[in-house]
C-alpha cells in the first residue's frame, strides 16, 4: 500500500497562503514558516505530519499528497480547514 510523509503550513486564507508560497519560493525555509505561522499544532514540529496512507486524510489533501512531484511546494490547497501548503517530503507506491 503506498505511504508518504508530509508537511504541510495551515492558514486562514488563500492570499496568506499565497503569499507564504511566495516566500519559500524566494528562499525562506519550509519549516521556520510552519512554526511562525501555521494554526495546525503539527507547526510546532515545522508542519510535519509524518507517514500515512491513502484514506487517512481530508480528500483534497489525499488528491495532492498520492500525486504531487516530491519535494514540491504545492497549494494553495482548500479543505475544510482552512487553506494549505503541501509539500511532499517522500512516498512509496
Amino acid at each position: 500500500m503506498a505511504q508518504a510523509t508530509a508537511r504541510h503550513i495551515l492558514v486562514d486564507t488563500e492570499a496568506q497562503c499565497d503569499e507564504l508560497k511566495t516566500k519559500i519560493a524566494g528562499g525562506e525555509d519550509f519549516a521556520d514558516l510552519a512554526r511562525a505561522h501555521s494554526s495546525c499544532p503539527s507547526g510546532a514540529s515545522g508542519g510535519d505530519l509524518g507517514s500515512f496512507g491513502p484514506g487517512q486524510m481530508v480528500p483534497e489533501f489525499d488528491q495532492v499528497v498520492f500525486s504531487a512531484n516530491v519535494n514540491e511546494v504545492q497549494g494553495p490547497v482548500k479543505t475544510q480547514f482552512g487553506y494549505h501548503l503541501l509539500e511532499v517530503t517522500s512516498r512509496t507506491d
